[in-house]
């Protein structure tokens, strides 16, 4: 065999060589952010349980607290307000439209913490079975949310770390990948709440 055959054979073998591993590497971006596509899916889905059950945890204290009038109409504008704000799967690399969707967001739960502070000062609302199974399903939302939220950010790291390694990078930049966003902690949250006894 003569050189010129070799060469020529090195080349595609080296052609091809390439040519798999950024087939492979595209896969793997791809793969990773569809994994984070689907876990923003389920972060979405919690969201909505919790809008879903608002209305009518707000309509079974309504009939007990009609003087906390304020209180239920910050909890209605507070879901409202996060009904309006919303973040597609395209957005989700804009870091100011996540934070305006996650503060919204926050928003609500402050607002609904607010709520249940009310409730307190209604025994016979307390007793209420409608009203515990709305508590208690909420309180259940709430607690997937945060752990969807964990999910999403795991699956946003795994993502971002994989389109900065190199050489993915290389294959992530040309493709247009970009990074995602990160859930963080509601503003103040460092700080432990007082209490007083």
């Amino acid at each position: 065999m003569s050189k010129g055959w070799i060469a020529a054979i090195v080349l595609i073998a080296l052609i091809v060589i390439t040519a798999l591993w950024g087939t492979s590497t595209y896969n793997d971006l791809v793969r990773t952010d569809e994994q984070v596509n689907q876990t923003w899916a389920q972060v979405e889905n919690v969201y909505q349980r919790r809008m879903d059950l608002i209305p009518n945890l707000v309509e079974t204290v309504k009939g007990y607290a009609k003087h906390e009038s304020q209180t239920l109409i910050e909890v209605t504008e507070a879901r409202n307000q996060a009904t309006k704000v919303t973040l597609s799967k395209e957005m989700l690399g804009s870091g100011a439209d996540f934070a305006k969707f996650q503060a919204a967001q926050d928003g609500l739960s402050q607002a609904l913490g607010r709520l249940l502070v009310v409730v307190e000062k209604y025994p016979d609302l307390k007793a209420n079975e409608n009203f515990l199974n709305l508590q208690a399903q909420l309180e259940g939302t709430e607690n997937r949310i945060s752990v969807e939220r964990g999910r999403f950010n795991e699956a946003s790291q795994t993502y971002n770390v994989r389109i900065r390694q190199f050489p993915a990078r290389l294959i992530a930049a040309f493709a247009g990948f970009a990074p995602k966003a990160y859930f963080k902690a509601a503003e103040g949250a460092a700080q432990a709440p007082k209490v007083q006894f």
